[in-house]
Order: C-alpha cells, then sequence, then structure tokens
C-alpha cells in the first residue's frame, strides 16, 4: 500500500514538473492548478456545500485533504459549521468562534472527476501560458522579429514565433508578397494586446518603421546613433523615402546608408521585395528639406504657409510629371515624408496665380478703402492682402512706403477700421437673420463673421453650441490631391475632408475650449439657482 502511494506522489509531481517544463512556466503554478483540482473533485464527492482545501507539497508529494469548519454555540449550516461538543472532539482546545480543520480522507477520483480535474488544471496552465506569452512580449513593439510562417487564414499570416503566435494583417503586408508556409519572415512588433482568447501580437511589413529598424541591421552608425533616420514614408512594395542626418560631420548620411556599391542600401531592399528607397539629406530648413524630398525633380520655388501646414512647390514646365511621380507617388510620399500638404504646379500656373490674387487684392482695397487703381495696387505689391493688416499696422511701417507720408498712413488706417466695422455690422444683421442669439456674440474669441457660419450649419443657441466637441467646432479641414479619369488635376484640386464648423478661420485648441467651456457655463449657473426655490418648498410643505 506504502508503495502504492509513494507512486501516486511520485507520479503527481512528475506531472507538474512535466507540464511546467513543456509550457515554460512556473512549477507552483502547475501544483496550484493541482490542487484546485482535487478540491473540485472532493466538493463533488463530499457536497459542493462544504469549505474544503487541499495542499499537495511540492517536494514530496505528499496531499492534504481538510474541510473548515467555525465553532458556533447553535448550528445553523451543518456543512460549515459544528458545536463546541463536536469541535472538541476533532481539536481538543476548541472555543466558540474558531475556525477549525476537520481532515478527510483522500478520494478516489472516477472518470468523471479525473476528467473535470484534467479540464481545470489545462484551463489554469493555459491561462498562466497566456500570462507569460503577454508579459514576454509587451515591451518588445518596435523590434523586428523573426519567425516561421504557420498557416494564411483569410488573407492574414499567422506566424510562429517559438513561444508564441503573430499575425500579420493583411493591410500589414507588402503588396503581391508570396508567403509560403513553413518560410522564414521578419516583421516589426506593431503591438500587443490582451484579449480574451490570449495575447494577440501584431506584426506588420509595410510600416515605415520596419524599414527603419532595418537600416538600423545594416548600417552600424545609425545603430550607434551617429545617424539618425529623421523621417521616412513608404508605399509599401514601390517606393520609400527616408531623411537622415548625421550628428558628425565627417560622415556622410546618405553614402553611408547607401554602402559601398550600394550593398547595405540592397539588403534593405531585398528584405523589402524590391522596393526602392530614395535617402535624403534631411534638413531643419522646411524648405530645402522639400526640395530634397521631391528629387528627382527639380524646383523653383517654394512658398510655405505654417498656419495651414501647406506648401506650394513651382516646379518647371517640363519638370511637372517627375515632380508629381507615376499616380501622384512621388508628391504623395514628399507629403508623407515633411508631414505637410504639398500642391505641386508649374511657373505659368503660379504666375497666374500670383496675377490673379493680385487683382483681387486690388480691387478690394480699391471698393473698401475708396482709393484708385495705382494707391491700391501699391498697398498689394507692398504685402498687404487683408484690411486688418492695414488698420492695425504701426502707423510709422505705413508711412516709410515710398510715396506715402504719416498724413496718408493715418487716412488709410481709418478708412480701413471703418470699412472693417461696416463689414461687422453687415455680418451683425446677417447673423440675426439667421436666427443666432445675441448671447452668442459675448463669448470670447468669436466674430460676427463666424456666428454667421454658425447660424449656416444650424447653431443658433448657446445649447447649441454647449454640445458641440472642440474638434467638431475647430478641427482644420484637411484637403488630399485626387487624380480624376487617371490623371492628375494640375492645379491640385481637392475634396475636402470633413472639418471643424469654424475650421477655416485658424482657431487653436486653447480657443475652441474657452469657446466651449464658455457656451456651457449658463448649464452650471442653472443649478445652484434652483436650490433656494427647493428650500422654500420644503419648508412650506413642513410647516403644513
Amino acid at each position: 500500500m506504502a508503495s502504492a502511494i509513494s507512486a501516486n506522489r511520485a507520479e503527481l509531481l512528475a506531472i507538474a514538473n512535466a507540464v511546467a517544463t513543456e509550457k515554460m512556466i512556473d512549477k507552483s503554478i502547475v501544483i496550484e492548478a493541482m490542487e484546485e483540482a482535487i478540491q473540485k473533485s472532493a466538493r463533488n464527492r463530499y457536497g459542493a456545500e462544504n469549505d474544503i482545501r487541499a495542499k499537495l507539497d511540492p517536494r514530496t508529494g505528499d496531499l492534504r485533504l481538510w474541510r473548515v469548519v467555525e465553532v458556533v454555540e447553535e448550528v445553523e449550516d451543518y456543512f460549515k459549521q459544528v458545536d463546541l461538543k463536536q469541535a472538541e472532539k476533532i481539536q481538543k482546545d476548541a472555543k466558540v468562534g474558531d475556525f477549525i480543520v476537520d481532515p478527510l480522507p483522500p478520494v478516489d477520483l472516477g472518470r468523471i472527476d479525473a476528467q473535470s480535474a484534467k479540464q481545470v488544471i489545462f484551463q489554469k496552465v493555459r491561462d498562466a501560458e497566456r500570462d507569460r506569452q503577454f508579459e514576454e512580449f509587451k515591451d518588445r513593439a518596435g523590434e523586428v522579429i523573426t519567425g516561421v510562417i504557420k498557416s494564411v487564414e483569410f488573407g492574414h499570416v499567422i506566424v510562429n514565433l517559438g513561444r508564441a503566435e503573430g499575425v500579420i494583417r493583411r493591410d500589414q503586408q507588402i503588396p503581391r508578397e508570396a508567403a509560403r508556409v513553413g518560410e522564414r519572415v521578419r516583421a516589426l512588433v506593431l503591438r500587443v494586446e490582451r484579449q480574451n482568447r490570449g495575447p494577440q501580437i501584431f506584426l506588420s511589413r509595410a510600416h515605415p518603421d520596419f524599414m527603419k529598424k532595418l537600416f538600423a541591421q545594416e548600417v552600424p552608425e545609425i545603430y550607434d546613433g551617429v545617424i539618425e533616420i529623421k523621417a521616412a514614408a513608404r508605399d509599401p512594395g514601390s517606393r520609400a523615402k527616408i531623411g537622415v542626418i548625421s550628428h558628425d560631420h565627417s560622415i556622410d548620411p546618405v553614402g553611408a546608408c547607401v554602402g559601398m556599391k550600394g550593398s547595405r542600401v540592397q539588403a534593405v531592399v531585398q528584405e523589402m521585395q524590391g522596393e526602392k528607397i530614395d535617402i535624403i539629406p534631411w534638413s531643419e530648413d522646411t524648405a530645402t528639406f522639400v526640395v530634397n524630398a521631391l528629387q528627382p525633380a527639380t524646383v523653383s520655388r517654394v512658398v510655405i504657409d505654417e498656419e495651414e501646414s501647406r506648401i506650394e512647390v513651382v516646379v518647371p514646365d517640363d519638370q511637372l510629371s517627375l515632380a508629381i511621380g507615376r499616380r501622384g507617388q512621388n508628391v504623395r510620399l514628399a507629403s508623407q515624408l515633411t508631414g505637410s500638404q504639398i500642391d505641386i504646379m508649374t511657373e505659368a500656373e503660379s504666375s497666374e496665380k500670383r496675377q490673379k490674387e493680385f487683382v483681387e487684392r486690388s480691387k478690394m482695397f480699391e471698393e473698401e478703402l475708396d482709393v484708385d487703381e495705382t494707391l491700391s495696387q501699391l498697398l498689394v505689391a507692398e504685402g498687404f492682402s487683408e484690411l486688418e493688416e492695414v488698420a492695425y499696422i504701426d502707423l510709422a511701417e505705413l508711412a516709410a512706403i515710398e510715396g506715402f507720408d504719416e498724413e496718408l498712413g493715418e487716412e488709410l488706417q481709418s478708412r480701413a477700421q471703418e470699412a472693417l466695422d461696416r463689414r461687422e455690422e453687415g455680418n451683425r444683421e446677417a447673423r440675426r437673420a439667421l436666427g443666432v442669439e445675441d448671447a452668442l456674440a459675448d463669448l470670447p474669441h468669436l466674430t460676427e463673421a463666424m456666428l454667421v457660419t454658425l447660424g449656416k450649419a444650424g447653431i443658433k443657441t448657446l445649447d447649441d453650441l454647449a454640445d458641440l466637441a472642440t474638434d467638431e467646432l475647430i478641427a482644420k479641414k484637411r484637403t488630399e490631391q485626387r487624380r480624376r479619369d487617371g490623371t492628375v488635376n494640375r492645379r491640385a484640386s481637392r475634396d475636402e475632408d470633413k472639418g471643424g464648423v469654424l475650421g477655416d478661420y485658424g482657431l487653436n485648441e486653447e480657443q475652441g475650449n474657452e469657446i466651449i467651456m464658455a457656451a456651457r457655463a449658463h448649464w452650471f449657473d442653472e443649478e445652484p439657482a434652483a436650490e433656494p426655490e427647493l428650500e422654500e418648498a420644503a419648508n412650506a410643505e413642513s410647516s403644513q
């Protein structure tokens, strides 16, 4: 009998050791799972109402089974309570209020109990394995990892990473790349998420950071931090651009990335299935960087609109198609690289645009300021484009213009301010005609022109405005260069994406928040005002 018991003990410990080694988890977790399974089986045998505990010695394999009962004067629950007389038979010094241990004989697991215990152990071990996988990979986002393709399911590639599995979703694969089961593959760990079915490791071969990491592996100067990749953009499987800078003036960043006879860049290109890579010197000067980013096209002039985060690039007529690239690829990658929208136009188109703007602004000054054509054109030639610029510029600067004096400057500023007042009054009348409340005019940062725009959008009361989120109010409308009928629109015609109601007025986030909070202020003012009325009503009711 003793040998049978020792065999069972040895078998339990052997199972625990084998499972812990195979699943690469702590042996104590397996022991705990076994104890939980034995407790469950014992409750099935002795009754689920009992508080039964099991303890398996991890060194000797000894198994102890007991139930915990409370000593009471009068027994109400015979499964979890005993009276003092019965308790003294189990433990001599027992007294009322104590919790004592009532040893139980070992149970023989039947077929059903054994199956149930097996499920408990498997579940516990599976949960521990998932926790281990998550802990192992949670901090590895951004690393390049190597695995073996296990299967392809609905276009998604399942990769065996050794101790876990990752997935390269269809949109994170390099287009037209064939995934063959059993092949080794390198990918970027995009993110790791804890989900009900276990940790999900999302991989990518299309992300720009994958290219960055590949260059770091091939170029020692990047790995050491001497050369830095400041920006990267990809059209996966076709073309990519990276902007590099050297922190050591004696090292050429482009040459270091290309390598002897292109050896370094070719290693990256091969891993990315022949994707062509343009290596561009990065510059803090935006205009210089844009010129570099649009290579191999030649750029004549760059005009930067920092408020709109838009860059207008003028190129010679014969360089237009080269600057835009096949299907707009070159300018699209350059836009991603610089983080700004780039509009490409020829010198002829740029000249036509400037001439049109010159005529429109001259006409506006001529009508609003009631001046002759020569004077209005002179203002435009000096860089004035809005009435506000004339009205609020320092008088000395205005008077310093050739042909101007202080008296003329004062007169122009006076007329500009009168024109602005007329424009504001016109907007005020339009706003009231739309039914926009006067209360909105008291809010900070809002002009009458903005209130007209709000009214046209159906926002006419404080509550209407207060219901908006800040982004819905001020988010700038982003535009994107489109192709029509297979040809690029040479004027970079754009379809506007949905933006905030006041997205065209240049309000920043702080101003937007102030407007929204001011519109909501009356919500909070109304609550305290109701309290005295409630108090009076309560007093009147109590007096009755």
